[in-house]
């Protein structure tokens, strides 16, 4: 179920990104009506635009939207911005000093070794 909720959600975040190739595909769909009754040179005899001008102005339409959009998400989030950022406040803090030192001097050198710890590795020659 989780494997299906994420190809969901991936499906969600790339949407608007294929936006254009919607369009596109829309008109692949619907190129020959569209060059029958929309195409500004459907009464020519040998007719080399097929729709295509009409693919052209949504595509524009279609980015002009998607730019606009952004414009707006542009002005709300720098309003977002200047309202978030307008009390901070700086205070200092010391440092609390610790009670009791947590350290160990030694005032002589290690007099001997432990064998427990230390092992030679056995078998080399």
């Amino acid at each position: 179920m989780k494997k299906y909720i994420i190809i969901l959600l991936c499906g969600l975040i790339f949407l608007p990104s294929m936006g254009s190739m919607f369009v596109y595909a829309n008109f692949k769909i619907n190129q020959q009506e569209i060059a029958r009754t929309i195409c500004i040179q459907r009464k020519q005899i040998f007719n080399t635009c097929n729709g295509r001008c009409e693919l052209q102005k949504s595509l524009k339409k279609y980015s002009d939207n998607e730019k606009q959009m952004q414009d707006s998400l542009k002005e709300n989030f720098e309003l977002v911005y200047i309202c978030v950022s307008s009390d901070i406040d700086f205070t200092f803090n010391p440092a609390i000093e610790p009670q009791q030192k947590n350290f160990a001097f030694f005032k002589s050198k290690p007099v001997g070794v432990s064998s427990i710890t230390f092992r030679p590795p056995a078998g080399i020659l």
